[in-house]
C-alpha cells in the first residue's frame, strides 16, 4: 500500500451524504470544520472516507445524537455548508452580536476577555 492511501474500499456516495448531514446536525459547517473536534485526518477532512471509516464515524455521530449531546448550533446563525468566500464569511460575522460570537469562541476553546 503507498503512503497516505486508505486501507479499504472508498465509502459509497450514500454513506458520504449521511456523514454530511450528521456533521452538519452536530453543528459543524463541513467536514475541515469538524476535523479538530471529531479526529479526523487530512484526507477524511477532505469528505474522502474509506467504508469501514464511513461506518464507524456514522455509529458515534448517531450514539451521540442519542446520548443527547445536542450541539450548541443555536449559538451561530444557520449557515449554508458550501465554502464562502473570506468577505462574505467576515461579513457575516461582523453581523454577529458580540455576546454570541463570545459564546461561540468560548465553545471552540478561545479564551474571551472584555476591553
Amino acid at each position: 500500500m503507498a503512503f497516505g492511501q486508505p486501507a479499504g474500499p472508498p465509502a459509497s456516495y450514500r454513506q458520504v451524504q449521511q456523514l454530511t448531514d450528521l456533521i452538519l446536525a452536530a453543528g459543524h459547517v463541513d467536514f475541515r470544520d469538524a476535523r479538530g473536534p471529531l479526529g479526523l485526518n487530512q484526507r477524511q477532512a477532505g469528505g474522502k472516507f474509506t467504508r469501514d471509516e464511513a461506518d464507524e464515524l456514522i455509529a458515534r455521530l448517531e450514539a451521540e445524537a442519542e446520548a443527547g449531546g445536542e450541539p450548541e448550533a443555536d449559538l451561530a446563525p444557520p449557515v449554508a455548508p458550501v465554502r464562502r468566500r473570506d468577505a462574505e464569511r467576515l461579513a457575516l460575522v461582523r453581523r454577529l452580536p458580540d455576546d454570541l460570537l463570545a459564546a461561540e469562541l468560548q465553545r471552540r476553546g478561545w479564551v474571551v476577555m472584555e476591553p
